[in-house]
């Protein structure tokens, strides 16, 4: 993926890379900032997607769509497609243009409108990034949760940026029994949580048949 990163890819990522930097220094308003992810979280977010199950991979919160042309490579080394939702009508207008530069049409489906109202019925997820407005995190990580396929990923930005913000969410999701959670200290800090292949007391764990243990030996 990133040996042969296109150029078309490579040219928007530069691009929306300095827009974000400024953005973050001229006083921009908030709403109308990129706030996305550095890239050393990009690079992250794309070897997870494309180490994922087979599932649906989602991205909710494009703003002008940097984390999802990450996401694109892994879907164009996995023969998937990615899904991303965004609410706000001037991001989703870069977000396409940003899709149509990169020439990344073809493994992206950009969706306008709350992704709480189309979750409910996405088919089972194998992965999923998570960077919006603070206040849906608790609401779509439960979604999300709910819908994960075993081996399954969720993945959340801004918990160690947001840590006071986010405690609900980030407690819900590392006390949700059906999941593996842990808060990486990569740029803003991001919570990866992974759905166990067996619910407890819903059989045999991973890698274990019937009435077999692990030994320590």
């Amino acid at each position: 993926m990133f040996a042969d990163l296109p150029a078309p890819i490579a040219a928007c990522m530069r691009e929306l890379e300095a827009a974000d930097a400024i953005d973050r220094s001229d006083g921009t308003p908030r709403l109308a900032r990129l706030r996305q992810v550095p890239p050393e979280t990009g690079r992250l977010l794309a070897v997870l997607a494309a180490a994922a199950p087979e599932g649906a991979l989602v991205e909710v919160g494009t703003s002008a769509g940097y984390s999802t042309l990450w996401l694109a490579l892994a879907a164009r080394e996995r023969g998937r497609r990615v899904t991303t939702y965004e609410v706000l009508a001037d991001k989703m207008a870069r977000a396409a243009e940003t899709f149509a530069r990169a020439g990344v049409g073809d493994v992206v489906d950009l969706v306008a409108g709350d992704a709480r109202e189309h979750l409910g019925a996405s088919p089972a997820i194998g992965f999923c990034f998570l960077d919006a407005e603070k206040e849906v995190y608790l609401d779509v990580g439960r979604l999300v949760a709910d819908k994960l396929v075993p081996g399954g990923v969720l993945v959340a930005d801004n918990l160690l940026s947001h840590a006071a913000e986010l405690a609900e969410f980030r407690s819900t999701i590392e006390g949700d029994a059906r999941l593996d959670a842990v808060v990486v200290p990569i740029g803003k800090g991001v919570l990866v949580a992974r759905r166990r292949m067996a619910d407890p007391g819903g059989g045999e764990r991973e890698g274990l048949g019937p009435g077999e243990t692990r030994s320590c030996n």
